[in-house]
């Protein structure tokens, strides 16, 4: 067996000839190692969720979704050093890069709703933590209604990279918190839906099969499940957004379509909202 040289490897950098398989446990691991070091005592657990847990990570069109969990607040020169580190690490990343919430533990359980965060990150805000890091810390906190599916998703299907075990930190999510949460990611889809059409084919997809079947799904598992319930005409759509999710190929979608499902999915998820807020 002839090995290859260091400089032999046309220039790619370890990260580069991974496998999408490995890269991402190096990835995972390296953002549990991160926040071991950096926030050390403080630290409850580190969870992963989303595509990673559900089987449908795609290198070219999935994040990494983390959920750390503190004991306690803290410091802005605590969390500068975890940014830092942060965005050394998305650099790595490919696609949409990591996607992490900081909360503490007293709003895990009993769960409270809409939950509070100390710090969050996605690649949307880059530029804000770059320019003006400070202002950054200062400001990314408060209350996120995303986090009631983040905690559902980790209690059914989650993983724990480290800590106490998920079901030691995490309440249970009432369903009506869980239903307001899915229903305010998908409740523009209307007037949206045109401008980020994968993703919002497939979750209007899974929020409905959950009210219908009460299934926590993953937006693939979603599609798959509108090919087998929602009406033919809607299947060429849903077989586009199922192909850039898994794939990562350049799709065309049909507008008007796309608006049309829009319109049916969210006569379809209020309807049944309504039916379960019936007394």
């Amino acid at each position: 067996m002839v090995m290859m040289k260091p400089e032999e490897n046309n220039g790619k950098n370890a990260r580069d000839i991974l496998k999408p398989q490995d890269q991402k446990d190096l990835l995972i691991s390296r953002f549990t190692d991160m926040s071991k070091e950096i926030l050390n005592d403080r630290l409850t657990g580190i969870y992963l969720h989303g595509s990673a847990v559900m089987g449908c990570y795609q290198p070219k069109k999935s994040d990494l979704d983390f959920l750390v969990v503190v004991n306690t607040v803290l410091q802005d020169a605590e969390k500068r050093r975890f940014m830092d580190g942060l965005l050394e690490l998305d650099r790595a990343c490919p696609a949409k890069g990591i996607e992490m919430s900081i909360v503490t533990k007293d709003v895990c359980s009993p769960f409270v709703y809409p939950t509070p965060f100390i710090l969050h990150y996605s690649r949307m805000h880059t530029g804000w933590y770059r320019r003006d890091p400070e202002d950054y810390i200062r400001k990314m906190n408060g209350t996120d209604k995303d986090l009631a599916a983040h905690f559902t998703v980790i209690r059914s299907r989650g993983r724990c990279l480290y800590g106490l075990p998920i079901r030691e930190v995490f309440g249970e999510v009432p369903e009506q918190d869980y239903l307001d949460s899915i229903w305010n990611d998908v409740s523009g889809a209307e007037e949206e839906i045109t401008e980020n059409p994968m993703y919002l084919i497939l979750n209007l997809a899974r929020v409905l099969a959950y009210l219908k079947e009460k299934k926590v799904m993953s937006k693939k598992e979603g599609g798959v499940w509108g090919l087998q319930f929602l009406p033919k005409q809607y299947h060429p759509l849903i077989r586009s957004a199922l192909l850039e999710y898994e794939n990562g190929a350049d799709v065309q979608y049909d507008r008007e379509l796309a608006k049309n499902y829009a319109a049916c999915m969210l006569k379809q998820i209020t309807h049944e909202k309504d039916q379960r807020e019936m007394p």
